[in-house]
């Protein structure tokens, strides 16, 4: 085969969206780039007066408007049961009071959203992944269905940043992302420590344990357990805004400023700051200046600006669901990302953010000393970050940067990147006889960088939180605990599991480490493993993982594996029947039928 045609195969196919072919053939309008390309659709002549008369309704002023003002869709994760987006309603409606501002239209809308913590540890876990799917759909539908010429969006909490680049993805017209913002920190004045949603589920297994104590530093030793557990409960969340450590809502926003889809400096403004108020402003002149030059999300997701992601997911200590969002971004855009991708950033940039889960300080903590802008001109400067990518604001990711503050000589959240806190990145891909589809490990180094233990099975994350609950994990020998079925289809919906990982952290069992074909939540540390490909409900070896089993995990060979032979493995396969299905009608029924794996995004549209 002739080389150029062996390369034109490898490459991804381009994504392939309903087209709107009937678009005016005039660029230009009044000698200007028309804004209203798609809307006008609807709105020259009289072809749609149904259309046109709803419009009225709906609250076009005049015929003018009606002729010559684009459409900007503004889509909010809004719902009021979780403070990732309680607050997304009232920054929508800033944004939307900028545009009309600009002699534009502005359609107010939302899409629904899940609280990763309200459902951690229970069944209503399992619908937190596919509501990434489901608000791409929305935000696709809306934009298409309603010929709207550009579209902001504004996320909150976990799926809702990467359901929202997929859908821009999709529908391929000028768009921005405005995060909704990091949470302020909670303080516990009986711990005498500052106090996050983490520290929740890690005081569950300090409870369960009898280890939860105050400090001897002068604070009330008098307090019972459950007082200090209540004073936790009340305190770990002061308001609105995105969980506040480097956690999947925060790794996400970070990751798409750095891919230039957010004005600079969005993904450290705090959710109640008059700065995010501002930004709101602002994303009014830089969606005009996406409309007029052109500039669409496809233009901008490719994959240096995908590099861009892994580089501060790296950097800052990034959760492990990111690795799952980066795959399913990309290949909506139709770019070519791999775990192998994944792994090769990883080895090459230094681990430097003193930021929870697994150090000291908050999202809230790095917006005083300069937020992401300056931890990016850090990097740019070191040659690390590409600071020469296109940006919605018409400027490269240099440029956008090259106001805000360098990091000054003595704040301590980001480290030199000549004494990092590991030498390379924390999220490392496994493959071996338990993973040959890959596996994402969260390794910071703190806790080693391998681990041989005794595999201890549960088929379920409940049974193994019942477990925890009744004190029944020991202290030692080291042990591996294997958590199965928890996949995108054997879930279904591939739920994290924050409740049995904080609980372990909570209660200091060092001696465990934790393997599982789900997910874990970017709140998560200590030695865990998640996105074991292929899961156990597809057959894949994590189905017949045995008690006793050693099992070895290692970021120095980038391993997974059991010291079970090919041939007793393939002999434990043919006794292997795959459990009756859990799930049959409804939601995740679909979910599981439409599900990829999660070395490819857990997708539902890669037919």
């Amino acid at each position: 085969m002739d080389p150029a045609n062996q390369q034109k195969q490898n490459e991804p196919e381009e994504p392939r969206f309903l087209d709107f072919p009937h678009l005016p053939d005039d660029a230009t309008q009044d000698g200007k780039p028309r804004l209203n390309k798609y809307s006008s659709t609807l709105t020259k002549d009289h072809d749609f007066p149904g259309a046109q008369a709803m419009l009225y309704a709906a609250g076009v002023p005049d015929l003018q408007s009606m002729k010559n003002s684009p459409h900007v869709g503004v889509a909010s994760v809004w719902w009021e049961g979780n403070p990732c987006n309680m607050h997304l309603l009232d920054l929508g409606k800033t944004v939307k009071d900028a545009i009309q501002k600009q002699g534009m239209l502005a359609w107010q809308y939302n899409t629904i959203g899940v609280s990763d913590a309200i459902t951690m540890g229970g069944e209503g876990m399992r619908f937190s992944l596919q509501t990434r799917e489901i608000i791409a759909d929305s935000i696709e539908t809306v934009t298409c269905a309603q010929h709207h010429d550009a579209c902001i969006t504004l996320p909150g909490c976990d799926k809702n940043m990467p359901g929202c680049i997929m859908a821009m993805a999709r529908h391929n017209r000028p768009s921005l992302m405005i995060y909704g913002g990091t949470i302020a920190v909670g303080y516990s004045s009986i711990l005498r420590k500052p106090i996050n949603i983490s520290t929740c589920y890690e005081a569950s297994g300090a409870y369960i344990y009898n280890s939860l104590k105050q400090p001897d530093d002068g604070g009330d030793m008098t307090k019972t357990k459950d007082e200090i557990m209540l004073d936790i409960e009340q305190h770990a969340c002061p308001g609105a805004g995105a969980c506040g450590g480097m956690y999947t809502a925060n790794t996400m926003a970070t990751a798409i400023e750095s891919m230039g889809l957010t004005l600079p400096g969005s993904s450290s403004t705090p959710a109640t700051s008059p700065a995010k108020m501002r930004e709101c402003i602002k994303a009014a002149d830089a969606i005009k200046t996406c409309m007029e030059k052109d500039i669409k999300p496809r233009n901008l997701l490719n994959k240096r600006s995908f590099e861009n992601a892994l580089v501060m997911t790296m950097a800052l200590g990034g959760s492990t669901n990111g690795v799952v969002h980066f795959l399913a971004m990309a290949a909506t855009a139709g770019v070519d990302l791999t775990l192998d991708d994944m792994q090769r950033v990883s080895n090459k940039i230094p681990f430097i953010a003193d930021l929870a889960p697994s150090g000291q300080y908050y999202m809230a903590d790095l917006y005083e000393v300069g937020g992401v802008p300056s931890v990016q001109k850090l990097l740019i400067a070191a040659g690390l970050l590409d600071g020469d990518i296109p940006t919605i604001t018409g400027k490269t990711l240099a440029e956008n940067v090259a106001s805000f503050p360098s990091l000054s000589q003595d704040q301590v959240i980001i480290r030199p990147l000549s004494n990092p806190i590991k030498s390379t990145g924390h999220l490392q891909i496994l493959r071996g006889n338990l993973a040959p589809g890959g596996a994402v490990a969260k390794i910071t180094g703190k806790e080693g960088v391998k681990f041989t233990g005794v595999a201890r099975v549960f088929d379920k994350e409940r049974e193994l939180d019942l477990a925890l609950n009744k004190g029944e994990i020991p202290h030692t020998p080291n042990m591996v605990l294997i958590v199965r079925y928890e996949g995108p289809k054997g879930g279904p919906g591939m739920p994290e599991q924050l409740k049995a990982s904080a609980a372990i952290m909570g209660a200091k069992l060092t001696n465990i480490a934790l393997v599982t074909d789900g997910r874990y939540s970017g709140a998560s540390h200590g030695f865990i493993v998640g996105h074991v490909v292929p899961e156990a409900a597809v057959g894949g070896p994590i189905a017949v993982v045995q008690d006793g089993d050693v099992i070895t995990i290692s970021a120095e060979t980038n391993e997974l594996s059991m010291d079970v032979s090919d041939e007793d493995i393939k002999a434990r396969m043919a006794m292997w029947k795959r459990p009756k299905r859990t799930v049959t009608r409804g939601v995740l029924a679909k979910y599981e039928a439409l599900v990829g794996d999660a070395s490819h995004g857990a997708l539902t549209d890669a037919f």
